[in-house]
């Protein structure tokens, strides 16, 4: 059994959904050596989310952000968690909607990810700053 883990700081990124497969990829060469195994993605925020999905049009990126905004709007008059701006408790909803990890399994030395499935950074916050990821692979 062979487990590697590597932590990425990624630069902060506008609100929206971002694809960050190449990041994660890019910061775990070790996975070519798995034939078969297991890749988690871990985000260590709260206000930002990790999602698969579709990773060639744009335009689906714009439309998930679209619906979580309505989803879940801003300045609703019943947050308690307000302090922070209008976009925080928000941000924090739309994690938990989302959630925190992805977990991908791994065939000869690549995540096993459908032909047009990317992972996505998911931030919604409009100043969330960088963020933290935990990238843990591990198999045969």
């Amino acid at each position: 059994m062979k487990i590697y883990q590597q932590y990425i700081r990624l630069a902060a990124r506008r609100r929206g959904f971002h694809l960050i497969t190449d990041d994660v990829l890019q910061a775990l060469p070790q996975l070519s050596e798995i034939k078969t195994g297991m890749l988690q993605v871990f985000i260590q925020h709260t206000s930002a989310s990790l999602t698969i999905n579709e990773n060639a049009d744009p335009t689906v990126r714009m439309d998930f952000e679209m619906y979580f905004n309505k989803a879940v709007p801003e300045n609703d008059p019943d947050y308690e968690h307000d302090y922070e701006g209008s976009d925080d408790m928000p941000a924090h909803l739309k994690a938990a909607m989302l959630g925190s990890s992805v977990t991908i399994p791994i065939t000869n030395g690549r995540p096993a990810l459908g032909t047009w499935q990317g992972i996505y950074l998911c931030e919604h916050r409009y100043r969330g700053g960088n963020r933290n990821i935990v990238v843990t692979a591990w198999g045969l």
